[in-house]
């Protein structure tokens, strides 16, 4: 495993994360067990960085975490959490009075007395130049409640403009070989401002491990199947804004790619972790995973050899080809 340092934050974390969305059970049922045996694996495989959010099974998934933490103490994982979509998306929202309230119920949830970074959970775009956010968040640095804040961004337009903060550590983005923009402006920016990236929805929803055809179904429960057109949430979390037919063709011609350039023995799914934990200025990458094999399996990634300028120009080949023209210019 390699390891970088993330952004602002001055901590070192591994370059493959875990994403914990699923361990709040919102998209298939998960026993607690099996959640705790998921986090362990990746910590054995040398995980030392988690992402959750208070929204996450209305909390279960930092509660999780949380009792993780306390049958292990001594640990090095920095816990990344997220506030504010457990209210209606309005900027007047996002103020110190609703902050502090929802700190402290992801404090009580993971059993810390101060949150080692907090990130703005996707919120409206005025949320981004408004000074009193920023002063908010500030507080809370100063009274010793988090030690950090950062931003997950559906746009970016809305990374840039949290970039531009000082006192912004970490942008979360999704980046994957199926969502290229932020290689434009949003990685040379982080990189010349010492913000770390965090990559998100780094397999396309599982479009790049090659697994699905255009007779995959999903259930009914699963945001693959009911959030394809955007009517639950940003359109963007799901296989990354590509139309799912589109993507699947896309995917073979990754899986092929891989076959043809990629080191002997590696997965597409592996193949496409480590490429963009491989970019240049991109510290972590937070894929999920639903049993310890796969925990292990995505782990793997953050030892993987470069992959080389080939490899390189064949991913942005098979973006030119599928999804520039569609969705560049949307996020």
């Amino acid at each position: 495993m390699h390891y970088r340092e993330l952004g602002r934050t001055h901590r070192t974390v591994s370059s493959i994360g875990l994403g914990t969305w699923q361990l709040g059970a919102d998209w298939g049922d998960v026993q607690e067990s099996d959640a705790l045996a998921v986090l362990d694996a990746s910590v054995d495989a040398g995980v030392t960085f988690f992402d959750t959010a208070d929204v996450y099974g209305d909390g279960r998934s930092e509660q999780l975490i949380g009792r993780y933490l306390s049958q292990n103490p001594g640990h090095s994982i920095t816990v990344a959490t997220k506030m504010g979509r457990r209210q209606e998306q309005l900027p007047e929202n996002y103020v110190l009075e609703n902050f502090r309230a929802w700190t402290s119920r992801s404090r009580a949830n993971l059993g810390v007395e101060r949150l080692d970074l907090v990130q703005l959970h996707c919120p409206p775009s005025q949320v981004f130049e408004s000074d009193e956010v920023y002063d908010a968040l500030e507080t809370l640095v100063s009274e010793d409640v988090i030690s950090n804040y950062g931003f997950s961004v559906e746009t970016a337009d809305q990374a840039l403009a949290a970039i531009a903060r000082p006192g912004t550590a970490t942008i979360q983005i999704i980046l994957n070989a199926f969502r290229l923009k932020p290689l434009d402006a949003v990685l040379p920016a982080a990189r010349e401002a010492g913000v770390g990236i965090i990559a998100r929805v780094p397999l396309a929803s599982g479009l790049l491990t090659g697994k699905y055809t255009e007779q995959t179904t999903f259930a009914a429960n699963d945001h693959r199947n009911y959030n394809r057109d955007g009517s639950a949430f940003d359109v963007g979390e799901t296989f990354s804004g590509v139309d799912f037919e589109t993507g699947v063709a896309a995917a073979r011609e990754f899986a092929a790619l891989v076959a043809s350039l990629g080191p002997a023995g590696v997965t597409p799914a592996t193949a496409a972790l480590a490429w963009v934990a491989q970019l240049p200025g991109v510290s972590t990458v937070i894929p999920g995973a639903r049993n310890p094999g796969q925990a292990e399996a995505n782990a793997f990634a953050g030892s993987v050899p470069e992959l080389g300028a080939a490899f390189d120009d064949g991913v942005h080949r098979i973006y030119d080809e599928y999804f520039r023209q569609s969705i560049h210019s949307r996020w």
